[in-house]
């Protein structure tokens, strides 16, 4: 059953789905451009572990602190061996059991594609976007190694199917919009392409830049996500009956809760 919406599905968002169709958008995305390709290229899935510090209330890292106390005074290491037996001998202290703070792992997958010659040498470099990607620590990592792209022989394009975050830096503002792809010719910086759509409107047809003298291969998103949805039968997981989890304008989250009563009826 195809997705009630004529582009990008808003209830994708929801955070216990999108790590799902993020796997399988870039799954299908990878065989679009493998079934292209010239025969000296290949289309590869690597994936990217990024580790996450648990954040307090103010949303700063926590750093935990651990001492020892005695009436008020705080045992530290390198005080005397007289001083620790005297305290030792004075009381043992009952331990608080508190839990530890472990970074939490978060896997992404990407397309590459790489010549099919003896060094394997790096084409381009296709992004999905996810929620870490656009916000805290995990945002500040994925601009690290964005950096290290853009500084290399090698073409970067990203796709930001998410609403909800903050949207990559740009020496100028961003065209209005819901969705965004970024392409970034290697020969072309400073400056990429930006396509920009709106949830009311199909996913667009996105030029996949090769090395030169090939021409760029033309793959049609609303097919590689028509495909992805129907392969992860999402339609009988998603929360239609409720409003969209993407922070959308007020008009078009109305238009949003209303298409798939719309669509069934």
């Amino acid at each position: 059953m195809p997705s009630p919406f004529p582009g990008m599905d808003p209830y994708l968002e929801d955070p216990a789905i999108w790590p799902d169709f993020h796997a399988e958008f870039v799954g299908c995305l990878r065989k679009a451009i493998g079934d292209k390709l010239p025969g000296d290229y290949d289309a590869c899935i690597n994936e990217r572990v990024t580790l996450i510090e648990a954040l307090d209330e103010s949303g700063r890292s926590i750093v935990p602190d651990v001492s020892i106390e005695r009436q008020g005074a705080i045992v530290r290491q390198g005080a005397s061996h007289g001083a620790a037996a005297s305290a030792t001998a004075a009381s043992l202290l009952e331990p608080v059991t508190l839990p530890l703070i472990f970074p939490e792992e978060h896997r992404e997958l990407f397309v590459e594609i790489r010549c099919s010659t003896a060094d394997r040498s790096l084409v381009a470099v296709l992004e999905l976007l996810s929620p870490t990607n656009k916000s805290g620590a995990g945002r500040d990592g994925y601009l690290l190694k964005r950096n290290a792209v853009l500084y290399q022989d090698v073409h970067l394009i990203e796709l930001d199917l998410l609403v909800g975050g903050r949207r990559l830096p740009l020496a100028k503002p961003l065209p209005p919009g819901d969705y965004y792809a970024l392409v970034a010719h290697s020969e072309r910086r400073p400056n990429c392409d930006v396509y920009a759509w709106t949830v009311r409107r199909p996913l667009p047809k996105l030029p996949i830049p090769l090395r030169s003298p090939d021409v760029d291969l033309i793959i049609d998103l609303e097919e590689v996500f028509s495909q992805t949805y129907d392969r992860g039968r999402y339609e009988r997981r998603l929360r239609y009956g409720e409003p969209p989890v993407a922070p959308l304008a007020e008009s078009e989250r109305r238009w949003a809760s209303e298409q798939p009563a719309a669509k069934r009826a």
